[in-house]
Protein backbone atom coordinates (compact mmCIF):
# COMPACT_ATOMS: atom_id res chain seq x y z
CA UNK A 1 0.00 0.00 0.00
CA UNK A 2 1.69 3.45 -0.95
CA UNK A 3 1.33 6.15 1.94
CA UNK A 4 0.56 9.37 -0.14
CA UNK A 5 2.70 12.75 1.52
CA UNK A 6 0.33 15.14 3.11
CA UNK A 7 -0.26 17.73 0.46
CA UNK A 8 2.17 20.60 1.22
CA UNK A 9 -0.18 23.83 2.09
CA UNK A 10 -0.26 26.35 -0.58
CA UNK A 11 -1.21 29.42 1.62
CA UNK A 12 0.76 30.89 4.99
CA UNK A 13 -1.01 29.56 8.49
CA UNK A 14 -3.55 31.40 9.71
CA UNK A 15 -2.58 31.93 13.06
CA UNK A 16 0.79 34.11 12.01
CA UNK A 17 -0.97 35.83 9.02
CA UNK A 18 -1.27 39.08 11.20
CA UNK A 19 2.01 39.12 12.67
CA UNK A 20 3.77 41.25 9.78
CA UNK A 21 1.97 44.35 9.98
CA UNK A 22 2.59 45.17 13.27
CA UNK A 23 6.01 43.99 12.84
CA UNK A 24 6.59 46.45 10.07
CA UNK A 25 4.80 49.29 12.08
CA UNK A 26 7.82 48.25 15.07
CA UNK A 27 10.37 48.67 12.59
CA UNK A 28 9.04 51.72 11.11
CA UNK A 29 8.55 53.66 14.66
CA UNK A 30 12.30 52.20 15.42
CA UNK A 31 13.91 53.46 12.58
CA UNK A 32 12.13 56.86 12.95
CA UNK A 33 13.52 57.31 16.22
CA UNK A 34 16.78 56.08 15.08
CA UNK A 35 17.03 58.85 12.53
CA UNK A 36 15.00 62.21 14.52
CA UNK A 37 16.79 61.58 18.22
CA UNK A 38 13.20 61.82 19.54
CA UNK A 39 11.48 58.88 21.48
CA UNK A 40 7.45 58.81 22.01
CA UNK A 41 6.20 61.70 23.94
CA UNK A 42 9.25 63.48 24.34
CA UNK A 43 9.86 66.84 22.40
CA UNK A 44 12.84 67.04 20.01
CA UNK A 45 15.57 68.87 21.00
CA UNK A 46 16.27 72.59 18.98
CA UNK A 47 19.30 72.54 16.94
CA UNK A 48 19.98 76.25 17.87
CA UNK A 49 19.89 75.22 21.90
CA UNK A 50 22.30 72.56 21.28
CA UNK A 51 25.05 75.10 19.45
CA UNK A 52 24.20 77.70 21.60
CA UNK A 53 25.45 75.34 24.49
CA UNK A 54 27.97 73.78 22.40
CA UNK A 55 29.90 77.90 21.66
CA UNK A 56 29.65 78.89 25.44
CA UNK A 57 33.54 79.10 26.22
CA UNK A 58 33.87 78.17 30.02
CA UNK A 59 36.52 80.51 30.78
CA UNK A 60 35.76 83.41 33.83
CA UNK A 61 36.41 86.32 31.89
CA UNK A 62 35.25 89.93 30.30
CA UNK A 63 38.04 92.50 28.67
CA UNK A 64 38.09 96.07 28.21
CA UNK A 65 40.15 97.02 25.09
CA UNK A 66 41.76 100.41 25.91
CA UNK A 67 44.15 102.66 23.62
CA UNK A 68 46.59 104.67 24.24
CA UNK A 69 45.34 108.32 25.80
CA UNK A 70 48.23 110.66 26.48
CA UNK A 71 51.45 111.00 28.35
CA UNK A 72 52.18 113.07 31.65
CA UNK A 73 54.86 112.85 34.44
CA UNK A 74 52.25 112.38 36.72
CA UNK A 75 50.79 109.56 39.25
CA UNK A 76 47.90 109.83 41.19
CA UNK A 77 47.93 106.98 42.96
CA UNK A 78 52.03 107.47 44.20
CA UNK A 79 51.64 110.83 43.87
CA UNK A 80 48.45 112.30 44.21
CA UNK A 81 47.99 116.34 43.44
CA UNK A 82 52.06 116.20 42.76
CA UNK A 83 52.22 116.93 39.16
CA UNK A 84 55.60 116.52 37.12
CA UNK A 85 56.63 114.33 40.36
CA UNK A 86 56.63 110.90 38.82
CA UNK A 87 58.80 109.44 35.83
CA UNK A 88 56.94 109.49 32.49
CA UNK A 89 53.63 107.22 32.06
CA UNK A 90 51.62 106.18 29.30
CA UNK A 91 47.53 106.94 30.08
CA UNK A 92 45.60 104.40 28.78
CA UNK A 93 40.83 104.14 28.77
CA UNK A 94 40.19 107.92 30.91
CA UNK A 95 41.38 110.84 28.86
CA UNK A 96 41.04 113.11 32.11
CA UNK A 97 44.14 111.40 34.43
CA UNK A 98 46.45 113.64 35.93
CA UNK A 99 48.38 114.14 39.43
CA UNK A 100 44.88 115.49 41.04
CA UNK A 101 42.36 113.19 39.41
CA UNK A 102 39.83 111.63 42.11
CA UNK A 103 37.78 108.50 41.00
CA UNK A 104 34.78 111.07 40.09
CA UNK A 105 36.97 112.77 38.09
CA UNK A 106 36.88 109.49 36.24
CA UNK A 107 32.98 108.96 36.37
CA UNK A 108 32.35 111.73 34.49
CA UNK A 109 35.33 111.68 31.78
CA UNK A 110 35.58 110.35 28.30
CA UNK A 111 37.36 107.07 27.74
CA UNK A 112 38.91 105.54 24.90
CA UNK A 113 38.17 102.36 26.05
CA UNK A 114 35.35 99.28 24.22
CA UNK A 115 33.57 99.26 26.22
CA UNK A 116 33.34 103.02 26.94
CA UNK A 117 31.37 102.66 29.68
CA UNK A 118 34.63 101.55 31.66
CA UNK A 119 35.98 105.20 32.55
CA UNK A 120 38.58 103.03 34.69
CA UNK A 121 42.33 105.03 34.29
CA UNK A 122 45.32 102.51 33.38
CA UNK A 123 49.08 103.36 33.01
CA UNK A 124 52.82 102.10 32.61
CA UNK A 125 55.74 103.47 32.30
CA UNK A 126 57.16 104.99 29.16
CA UNK A 127 59.18 102.53 26.50
CA UNK A 128 61.79 104.30 24.94
CA UNK A 129 63.50 102.58 21.65
CA UNK A 130 66.87 104.80 21.38
CA UNK A 131 65.38 107.31 23.53
CA UNK A 132 62.48 107.81 21.40
CA UNK A 133 59.01 107.00 22.88
CA UNK A 134 57.00 103.93 21.96
CA UNK A 135 53.07 103.97 22.75
CA UNK A 136 51.81 100.17 22.56
CA UNK A 137 49.16 99.73 20.08
CA UNK A 138 47.73 96.70 21.22
CA UNK A 139 46.09 97.55 24.67
CA UNK A 140 43.67 94.70 26.33
CA UNK A 141 42.39 94.37 29.79
CA UNK A 142 41.39 91.20 30.48
CA UNK A 143 39.28 90.51 33.98
CA UNK A 144 39.37 86.67 34.96
CA UNK A 145 38.40 84.20 37.34
CA UNK A 146 41.84 82.57 36.76
CA UNK A 147 44.27 82.05 39.62
CA UNK A 148 41.69 80.51 42.34
CA UNK A 149 39.52 77.18 42.48
CA UNK A 150 36.58 76.98 40.56
CA UNK A 151 34.51 77.16 43.78
CA UNK A 152 35.85 80.05 44.79
CA UNK A 153 35.46 81.73 41.38
CA UNK A 154 31.83 81.47 42.21
CA UNK A 155 32.56 83.85 45.09
CA UNK A 156 34.28 86.29 43.30
CA UNK A 157 33.10 89.76 43.88
CA UNK A 158 33.46 93.00 42.24
CA UNK A 159 36.27 95.29 42.49
CA UNK A 160 34.93 98.47 44.64
CA UNK A 161 34.50 101.11 42.51
CA UNK A 162 37.50 103.73 43.45
CA UNK A 163 39.80 100.78 44.30
CA UNK A 164 43.53 101.78 43.35
CA UNK A 165 46.41 99.40 42.86
CA UNK A 166 49.87 98.96 41.85
CA UNK A 167 51.38 95.79 40.59
CA UNK A 168 54.93 95.23 39.88
CA UNK A 169 57.74 97.84 41.19
CA UNK A 170 59.33 100.43 39.70
CA UNK A 171 62.70 100.00 41.70
CA UNK A 172 62.87 96.66 41.34
CA UNK A 173 66.94 95.73 41.48
CA UNK A 174 66.97 93.20 38.84
CA UNK A 175 65.36 89.47 37.15
CA UNK A 176 65.67 87.78 40.26
CA UNK A 177 63.66 90.22 42.20
CA UNK A 178 60.69 89.07 43.63
CA UNK A 179 59.21 92.04 43.13
CA UNK A 180 59.41 92.03 39.49
CA UNK A 181 56.21 90.24 37.73
CA UNK A 182 55.72 91.69 34.78
CA UNK A 183 57.22 89.39 31.39
CA UNK A 184 58.36 90.52 28.45
CA UNK A 185 57.34 87.54 25.11
CA UNK A 186 57.39 88.22 21.20
CA UNK A 187 53.84 88.10 19.76
CA UNK A 188 53.47 84.92 17.70
CA UNK A 189 57.14 83.98 18.57
CA UNK A 190 56.80 80.83 21.78
CA UNK A 191 60.20 79.83 20.83
CA UNK A 192 61.76 83.30 22.32
CA UNK A 193 61.35 82.51 25.97
CA UNK A 194 59.18 85.41 28.26
CA UNK A 195 61.79 87.50 30.46
CA UNK A 196 61.46 89.66 33.45
CA UNK A 197 63.57 92.05 31.13
CA UNK A 198 63.17 93.12 27.67
CA UNK A 199 63.75 90.56 25.32
CA UNK A 200 65.04 90.07 21.09
CA UNK A 201 62.01 89.40 18.96
CA UNK A 202 62.51 88.70 15.03
CA UNK A 203 61.92 91.29 12.83
CA UNK A 204 57.89 91.31 11.88
CA UNK A 205 56.64 91.03 15.71
CA UNK A 206 55.81 92.64 18.28
CA UNK A 207 57.39 93.08 21.79
CA UNK A 208 54.54 91.87 24.49
CA UNK A 209 54.11 92.50 28.46
CA UNK A 210 52.14 90.87 30.14
CA UNK A 211 51.17 92.06 34.03
CA UNK A 212 48.86 90.70 36.68
CA UNK A 213 47.36 92.25 39.41
CA UNK A 214 46.57 90.58 42.63
CA UNK A 215 43.29 89.56 43.10
CA UNK A 216 42.39 89.04 46.88
CA UNK A 217 41.17 92.20 48.81
CA UNK A 218 41.15 93.01 52.43
CA UNK A 219 37.59 93.86 52.51
CA UNK A 220 37.91 97.65 53.60
CA UNK A 221 40.65 99.67 51.96
CA UNK A 222 40.41 101.32 48.68
CA UNK A 223 44.04 102.10 48.75
CA UNK A 224 46.88 101.39 51.41
CA UNK A 225 50.27 103.14 52.10
CA UNK A 226 52.80 101.22 49.70
CA UNK A 227 49.26 101.00 47.57
CA UNK A 228 49.60 97.27 47.59
CA UNK A 229 49.33 95.92 50.84
CA UNK A 230 45.53 95.93 50.63
CA UNK A 231 45.66 93.46 48.04
CA UNK A 232 47.17 90.17 47.72
CA UNK A 233 47.71 87.12 45.69
CA UNK A 234 46.28 84.16 46.15
CA UNK A 235 47.51 80.89 47.89
CA UNK A 236 47.09 77.63 46.93
CA UNK A 237 44.38 78.78 44.83
CA UNK A 238 42.59 80.78 47.64
CA UNK A 239 42.90 84.11 49.15
CA UNK A 240 44.47 84.25 52.28
CA UNK A 241 42.57 85.05 55.48
CA UNK A 242 44.28 88.76 55.82
CA UNK A 243 42.64 88.84 52.77
CA UNK A 244 39.35 87.41 52.15
CA UNK A 245 37.49 89.05 49.82
CA UNK A 246 38.31 87.32 45.90
CA UNK A 247 38.34 90.06 42.75
CA UNK A 248 38.51 89.22 39.19
CA UNK A 249 42.17 89.50 38.42
CA UNK A 250 42.95 92.18 35.96
CA UNK A 251 45.70 91.50 33.19
CA UNK A 252 47.33 94.02 31.51
CA UNK A 253 48.77 92.51 27.62
CA UNK A 254 50.32 95.70 26.15
CA UNK A 255 52.34 95.04 22.57
CA UNK A 256 54.49 97.60 21.30
CA UNK A 257 55.37 98.04 17.50
CA UNK A 258 59.12 97.36 18.16
CA UNK A 259 61.38 94.65 17.42
CA UNK A 260 64.96 93.46 17.04
CA UNK A 261 68.08 94.28 19.39
CA UNK A 262 66.69 95.37 22.96
CA UNK A 263 69.91 97.15 23.75
CA UNK A 264 67.97 100.29 23.33
CA UNK A 265 65.05 100.10 25.21
CA UNK A 266 64.38 101.14 28.50
CA UNK A 267 61.46 102.27 30.36
CA UNK A 268 61.06 105.54 32.32
CA UNK A 269 61.60 103.76 35.05
CA UNK A 270 64.40 101.82 34.34
CA UNK A 271 65.25 98.52 33.05
CA UNK A 272 62.86 95.94 31.61
CA UNK A 273 62.22 94.41 35.08
CA UNK A 274 61.11 97.45 36.70
CA UNK A 275 57.74 97.55 34.43
CA UNK A 276 54.61 98.25 36.67
CA UNK A 277 51.02 98.51 36.14
CA UNK A 278 48.79 101.36 38.20
CA UNK A 279 44.46 100.70 37.99
CA UNK A 280 42.20 103.43 39.07
CA UNK A 281 38.68 101.74 39.22
CA UNK A 282 36.38 103.33 37.44
CA UNK A 283 33.68 100.93 36.70
CA UNK A 284 30.16 101.69 36.89
CA UNK A 285 29.32 99.72 40.39
CA UNK A 286 26.38 97.90 38.20
CA UNK A 287 28.06 97.22 35.21
CA UNK A 288 30.68 95.87 37.14
CA UNK A 289 28.44 93.28 39.35
CA UNK A 290 26.76 92.08 35.86
CA UNK A 291 29.89 90.99 34.26
CA UNK A 292 31.12 89.69 37.51
CA UNK A 293 27.85 87.92 37.56
CA UNK A 294 27.49 86.52 33.89
CA UNK A 295 30.88 86.26 33.27
CA UNK A 296 33.23 85.59 36.22
CA UNK A 297 30.88 83.53 38.82
CA UNK A 298 29.29 81.62 35.91
CA UNK A 299 32.69 80.76 34.01
CA UNK A 300 31.96 82.32 30.77
CA UNK A 301 33.92 83.74 28.67
CA UNK A 302 32.89 86.98 27.58
CA UNK A 303 34.05 89.68 24.95
CA UNK A 304 33.80 93.66 25.86
CA UNK A 305 30.13 93.80 25.92
CA UNK A 306 29.78 91.40 28.56
CA UNK A 307 28.23 89.06 26.97
CA UNK A 308 29.26 85.12 25.82
CA UNK A 309 31.97 85.78 23.07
Amino acid sequence: MLLRRPPRPTGRPRGRRRLWPPLFATLGLLLTMLFTGSTAGAEPRSPESGAQKADVVRVAEFLAECPYSHRLPDDPIVFPNLPGASHMHSFFGSHATNAHTTVNDLLGAASTCSPSIDTSSYWVPTLYANDQAVEPTGTTFYYLGEGVRDDIIRLIKPLPQGLRIVAGNAKATGTNDPTSIARWSCLHHGEVNPSKDFVTCPPGSMLESYLDFPQCWNGRDLDSADHKSHMSYPVNGACPPSHPVPVPKLRQVLRYPVSGNATGFRLASGPGYTMHGDFFNAWPAAEMQRRVTNCINAIVKCGADGNPS
